[in-house]
C-alpha cells in the first residue's frame, strides 16, 4: 500500500489514512473540489490540484500516481470532511457515478448484505456485521439500509461495484485517439464475463446479463428460437417465455440481415420479445423493467 514517499509527500491513500476517512471518499471529494479528474482508468491532476501542491510520483509497482504535501491534512476543505455520517445506495452513487442506486442495491443484495422483500430492502445478518442499519422511510414506510462510510473501502464491496461500474460505458481518456476503423481486426470479438459466469460477446450483452442476474431472473444465453432453422436469441427468460436481443450501435450488414430476419420470426410466431439498443445501456431499469412488466414479470 502506498504511504509516504521519499520527498515527504503523501499518496492519496496515505492522506486519507491521516485524515481518518475512507480513501474512496477522499478521491470523490478531491474530484468534487476540482483538484483531480478521471482520465480513462487513472486519476490526473487539474490546474487547481497542482496549485494545492499535488504532483506525480512514479514507482515500478504502482506506475504514476498523485502525491500531496503532508500539510494538506490541515487544509480547511479537507479537515471539514465528515466521516461519521451514514450513507445509502443513493449516496453511494457519488463514488460510483456510472451506477444507479438500484444497481448498487442489487449488487449489495447479491453479496448477501441485504435482500429485497415486499417491505423494501431488508438487512441481513452479514450486512449487520458490516455496520448496516435497518431504516424505514417516514414518507412511504418502505424499508432501506444505511451503511457506515467505511463500506466503500470494504475490499469485496469496492471490487464488485468497481467491476460493474467499469462494465458501464467506460469513459475515454481525454488524449485517447479515435479508433482506426480500417485497421485489421476491428471486428474481432472481445469476450466479456458476466457476474453469473456467462461468457458474453459485447459490453452491452454483459450489462443486460448482469441486470437480469441481479434482478434474480433465471435466463439462458444464446437460446435457440422454437423454429426448425437454427436462430438464436441473445437471452431467454423461461418465466414468461421472453426473448431479449441486443442491438449494438454499428452492426455489419450480414449481421443486420440476420437480426431483421429474427425480428420477423418473433412477429410471425407472436413471441414475447424485447430489443435493447446501444443507447439504452444507461437506462436498463426503465427499458427492461417496463418491457418485462408488459409480459407480467415484476422485478
Amino acid at each position: 500500500m502506498m504511504t509516504r514517499v521519499d520527498d515527504g509527500k503523501l499518496s492519496t491513500t496515505a492522506l486519507a489514512r491521516k485524515l481518518d476517512i475512507p480513501v474512496q471518499q477522499l478521491f470523490a471529494t478531491l474530484k468534487d473540489y476540482g483538484w483531480i479528474q478521471r482520465a480513462g482508468e487513472s486519476w490526473i491532476l487539474t490546474p487547481k490540484g497542482e496549485f494545492e501542491g499535488g504532483s506525480y510520483q512514479k514507482s515500478r509497482r504502482y506506475g504514476r500516481y498523485i502525491v500531496w504535501p503532508e500539510k494538506l491534512d490541515h487544509h480547511p476543505l479537507l479537515s471539514a470532511i465528515e466521516s461519521n455520517q451514514r450513507i445509502n445506495a443513493a449516496t453511494m452513487c457519488r463514488y460510483y457515478p456510472r451506477l444507479h442506486a438500484r444497481q448498487i442495491n442489487r449488487a449489495l443484495a447479491e453479496l448477501g448484505l441485504q435482500h429485497h422483500s415486499i417491505l423494501g430492502w431488508e438487512l441481513t445478518r452479514l450486512g449487520k456485521r458490516l455496520g448496516g442499519q435497518q431504516e424505514e422511510s417516514e414518507q412511504s414506510g418502505a424499508f432501506y439500509v444505511t451503511w457506515p462510510h467505511e463500506i466503500i473501502d470494504n475490499p469485496v464491496v469496492h471490487r464488485e461495484l468497481t467491476r460493474q461500474s467499469d462494465q458501464s460505458q467506460p469513459e475515454r481518456a481525454p488524449d485517447a485517439r479515435e479508433p482506426d476503423l480500417f485497421a485489421p481486426g476491428t471486428d474481432a470479438v472481445v469476450p466479456c464475463q458476466g457476474i453469473d459466469g456467462h461468457q458474453l460477446h459485447t459490453p452491452l450483452e454483459t450489462q443486460v446479463c448482469d441486470w437480469l442476474y441481479l434482478a434474480q431472473l433465471a435466463h439462458a444465453y444464446q437460446r435457440a428460437l422454437p423454429v426448425e432453422e437454427l436462430v438464436y436469441a441473445d437471452f431467454y427468460l423461461p418465466d414468461g417465455s421472453v426473448y431479449i436481443d441486443c442491438w449494438e450501435a454499428d452492426i455489419p450488414a450480414q449481421k443486420l440481415s440476420a437480426k431483421l430476419h429474427k425480428r420477423e420470426l418473433y412477429r410471425e410466431l407472436d413471441l414475447h420479445h424485447i430489443e435493447i439498443n446501444a443507447g439504452d445501456s444507461d437506462r436498463l431499469d426503465e427499458v427492461l423493467g417496463r418491457g418485462l412488466l408488459a409480459f407480467g414479470i415484476r422485478c
